[in-house]
C-alpha cells in the first residue's frame, strides 16, 4: 500500500483526493452510493500507484505514505486495506 488515509478525514470526506487521482483509487467517491454512509475515504493499495498526487490536495492532511504513518494511526493502515477486503 502506498498511501494511507487516516483520522484526520472522517467527517471530512473533503475529496480533492478524489479528483487528482489519476488511477482512481480513492473510494467511496461522492458519485458513489456509500459516500454518504462511510465515514471516511480509503486508498485501494492494490491499484495505488505510489504516484503522491493526493497527499497535498487533502485540506486535513490525512494521507500518508505507508512507510510515514505516525504511530498513534498505524491502525488506519489495516482499516484502509480492510475496506478493499486485502
Amino acid at each position: 500500500m502506498a498511501y494511507v488515509i487516516t483520522e484526520a478525514c472522517i467527517g471530512v470526506k473533503d475529496a480533492a483526493c478524489v479528483a487528482v487521482c489519476p488511477v482512481d483509487c480513492i473510494h467511496p467517491a461522492p458519485d458513489e452510493a456509500a459516500f454518504t454512509s462511510e465515514e471516511q475515504l480509503y486508498i485501494d493499495p492494490g491499484v495505488c500507484i505510489d504516484c503522491g498526487a493526493c497527499q497535498p490536495e487533502c485540506p486535513v492532511d490525512a494521507i500518508y505514505p505507508l512507510d510515514e504513518v505516525p504511530e498513534h494511526l498505524a491502525a488506519y493502515v489495516a482499516k484502509n486495506a480492510a475496506y478493499y477486503g486485502r
